[in-house]
């Protein structure tokens, strides 16, 4: 049964000019029709939540907390409906669905309680002659743009440190995967949640979305998309002074030293570059294995990616659902085709899995001997493949590992050698390391350097975003 969803705008659910079809990539059913917005739809939502903006600052932080904790509340009621927006928008397997709805869940609760550590500050007059007072404000109104990966997580990420920070934010979901972000919107009306605080609607064509940040209502500008996009929405946001947070594209790095423990280096790489079909943007990109192990590690990266569940079904522990569409099967089999095309050698995977011959699966795949003339090393894959690089020069090594433009975001270390893991992290010019291991969490700093973004999503820090700094000075009398 196809569904239809409405957007919320103003502390209601609401039609826009347009409508959009929402088909799952699995079985290329349409499971869903959402309202669009149109400009005046935009325009809309950009006033309801400038109206909301004085209301809702002056709001005292626990009375803040306790409709976190509110929408929280209707979140955990509602787990089973929200997961399987997840797991029909995207085709996501039911058990990678998991992670987005805890990620929310979570998030809520976490930014509620991280709200009470922001604290004024003195500061000490060298002179004797006042006092200094650093207090901290909400930014004003939030617009967030987000990626259709991790639909609830994405969503996590902008919502919880907005509401308790005290930002109205507007709330603008991928038009391929926007149908849980619209059930968010329902539980905000269900809940009774103040007008104009949370707006969550999608839009149809560029115009629209990119009205949102052209106006001048907006204080801050939100992203989680790819490195073009974050130039795009800084050049269209232009019309005014605003604050920009953005996470972005990445290439990241892996270096395996030849001590490394190769099960578990095998282990992670696959697993993160298989789930959620490589649609993600701290995914091993280039592996980069010493050329003493490169052999044993590879086929224990061949072994794995052979044994991958491919598919679309609930009941199955399923590693890799599809693309999210046409087109993304397409670019990702290019870039595979043409490394062949240049050298690479196909070891595992290549193309759509045998007897999956609907919807937009790709095989897990491994390639070897990839080099940097190929586009796949160049380019963030966004895919289910792993590429190998062999090496010999732990010096040169660095340099490459460090040479992708879009790079900066996430970088993976493997050695037994703590000495050399921690040189190495000094050396790479990424925002996250990870060292022997992989992990994330709403209370980890999650940020890019350079073109893979400015701010940060996730602990503390992302609060930083969506407050601005005020001294107060008093004369001493």
């Amino acid at each position: 049964m196809v569904r239809h969803k409405k957007m919320y705008i103003g502390g209601e659910l609401v039609e826009g000019q347009a409508r959009l079809d929402v088909v799952n990539p699995a079985t290329e059913d349409c499971v869903a029709t959402v309202a669009a917005a149109g400009l005046d739809d935009v325009d809309r939502a950009l006033k309801a939540a400038r109206a909301a903006a004085p209301g809702w600052a002056a709001t005292p932080v626990a009375e803040r907390q306790r409709w976190m904790l509110k929408l929280r509340g209707a979140v955990i009621a509602n787990q089973e409906m929200l997961r399987e927006c997840i797991h029909q928008e995207m085709g996501k397997p039911w058990g990678g669905t998991q992670e987005d709805f805890d990620l929310l869940e979570r998030s809520l609760k976490f930014y509620a309680e991280e709200i009470q550590r922001v604290h004024d500050e003195t500061l000490r007059d060298l002179d004797g002659t006042h006092d200094h007072r650093i207090v901290y404000e909400p930014v004003g109104v939030a617009v967030a743009y987000l990626a259709w990966n991790f639909p609830l997580l994405n969503l996590a990420y902008k919502i919880a440190p907005a509401m308790a920070a005290g930002c109205p934010v507007i709330i603008r979901p991928s038009a391929a995967t926007p149908v849980s972000a619209y059930a968010v919107g329902e539980l905000c009306q269900e809940i009774g949640l103040p007008a104009g605080v949370v707006n969550i609607l999608t839009t149809d064509g560029y115009g629209p979305s990119d009205a949102l940040a052209a106006s001048t209502i907006p204080n801050l500008i939100t992203l989680i998309g790819s490195t073009n996009t974050g130039r795009h929405l800084m050049k269209v946001g232009a019309t005014s002074i605003k604050k920009f947070s953005m996470e972005l594209g990445g290439n990241a790095p892996v270096l395996i030293y030849r001590d490394a423990d190769l099960d578990l280096a095998a282990e992670i790489v696959t697993t993160v570059k298989f789930n959620n079909a490589g649609q993600i943007c701290v995914t091993p990109n280039r592996v980069f294995v010493e050329r003493e192990v490169h052999e044993a590690f590879r086929d224990k990266v061949v072994a794995r990616a052979r044994a991958a569940k491919v598919g679309f079904d609930r009941e199955a522990d399923i590693l890799t659902g599809p693309m999210i569409d046409r087109r993304a099967w397409a670019r990702v089999k290019g870039l595979i085709d043409e490394a062949v095309e240049k050298g690479a050698t196909l070891l595992a995977g290549g193309d759509r899995p045998e007897g999956l011959e609907t919807g937009h699966f790709l095989a897990p795949t491994v390639l070897d001997q990839v080099t940097p003339e190929m586009r796949i090393y160049q380019d963030e894959i966004f895919g289910p493949v792993v590429s190998l690089i062999p090496f010999d020069d732990r010096e040169a090594v660095l340099d490459r590992a460090n040479d992708g433009e879009e790079g900066g975001l996430a970088s993976y270390i493997f050695t037994a050698d703590l000495a050399l893991a921690e040189a190495v992290a000094k050396r790479l010019r990424y925002g996250e390391v990870q060292i022997n291991g992989v992990k994330y969490d709403i209370y980890l700093p999650h940020g890019g350097i350079g073109q893979s973004g400015i701010g940060h999503d996730c602990s503390r820090l992302a609060l930083n975003d969506y407050l601005v700094v005020k001294r107060i000075s008093r004369g001493l009398i």
